[in-house]
């Protein structure tokens, strides 16, 4: 048998492992290699810094229209609405077409009914 006894060194880390010089001149290199790459692009394709000068990096678009006065707007469509609906007129003269007041207009289908509409029961008026 033979006699295993402990290494009497101090244990360390391995100093063949990786080396600094190593890592060093591989990211140099990486670097070096991806700033080649920019400047190769930037002269295959030089359009892209062209537009960057003759042309803002954004499109220029109109500013919106702002109500000045939104509650006298909103009172103007309330007043139209209301008159289009309470009132006589000409939705389409050349085809003849017009309105009547909503009020007349329930009676008239509440009295006689729609053309066509499957029968049911009728509330009398």
């Amino acid at each position: 048998m033979s006699d295993h006894r402990p290494d009497p060194r101090p244990s360390h880390h391995e100093t063949r492992d990786i080396s600094l010089r190593a890592v060093m001149a591989g990211g140099l290199a990486i670097g070096l290699a991806v700033g080649g790459l920019v400047m190769v692009a930037d002269v295959l394709f030089p359009q892209k810094s062209l537009d960057r000068l003759l042309k803002p990096p954004f499109p220029v678009i109109a500013e919106p229209r702002l109500q000045s006065d939104p509650a006298a707007d909103m009172a103007a469509f309330a007043a139209r609405e209301e008159s289009a609906l309470n009132g006589f007129g000409w939705t389409d003269a050349g085809s003849g077409i017009g309105h009547i007041p909503i009020d007349q207009a329930m009676g008239e289908i509440a009295r006689e009914g729609i053309p066509g509409w499957p029968a049911g029961e009728r509330i009398s008026p």
